[in-house]
């Protein structure tokens, strides 16, 4: 005889705020920020659109926490935020945090634009760049030039860099330039010059229309070396 059994009890893992933005940033993970919608994110869970209000007010709020969330990842990958009290040799201690929040950066290439759009700095994000500014000041800065320095890096602080020009479709945009090569060098031959002998495509390792990896690191040693000399002068 077989005994009976009763119904199958689902058991759901309950909603949190935690949840929302970490399922957030796997919709985004996937599809980019522009398929990041509040249907979209409850698909994502498995519950109702409405039920998400009860956690996050809005969507500029999910993207606030989305923010703050790839903060921490940054703080856990860097060993957290402290400033060490024993002596810093603050151009190779800054040169690693903020490559260590390029890495982050890298695993989500769409975070830039959500640290673009934000109009606030939350406490964890100010932490971030309160530990910067500790090993600047550590590092023999006055506060005029540490402050001057972090106007300097601006974005490249958090391991990503505004470019001044990136098209939409950057592979065919690179087609597009190597037809055009022969037809432009005349009117532009330094532009036609400098396509024609560097190679700039690395589609593995960067968040902009050039290789962003090198390109960025480059601006980033300029800086320091830079920021180096006028402390040394100080």
């Amino acid at each position: 005889m077989v005994a009976e059994t009763g119904p199958v009890v689902e058991h759901r893992i309950p909603l949190s705020k935690e949840r929302v933005l970490r399922a957030a940033i796997t919709v985004a993970d996937q599809g980019g920020i522009e398929s990041l919608t509040m249907r979209k994110l409850a698909e994502e869970l498995g519950v109702e659109a409405m039920s998400l209000y009860h956690h996050v007010a809005n969507k500029e709020a999910v993207l606030d926490g989305v923010a703050d969330v790839i903060v921490g990842e940054i703080e856990e990958a860097a060993g957290g935020f402290e400033v060490p009290d024993d002596g810093v040799d603050w151009q190779s201690a800054v040169r690693q945090r903020i490559l260590t929040a390029r890495e982050i950066m890298l695993r989500h290439p769409w975070a830039p634009v959500v640290f673009e759009t934000r109009t606030t700095i939350s406490p964890i994000l100010m932490r971030y760049f309160d530990t910067l500014l500790g090993l600047l000041r550590e590092g023999g800065f006055s506060y005029d030039l540490a402050h001057n320095a972090m106007h300097a890096m601006g974005s490249r602080s958090l391991g990503f860099s505004q470019e001044m020009f990136k098209p939409d479709n950057a592979e065919q945009a690179d087609e597009d330039a190597a037809a055009m090569l022969e037809q432009m060098a005349e009117q532009f031959p330094y532009m036609v010059g400098m396509m024609m002998e560097i190679a700039h495509d690395d589609p593995d390792s960067t968040l902009g229309w050039c290789d962003d990896q090198t390109e960025f690191g480059f601006a980033l040693d300029l800086l320091l070396d830079g920021l180096e000399r006028l402390r040394a002068k100080a």
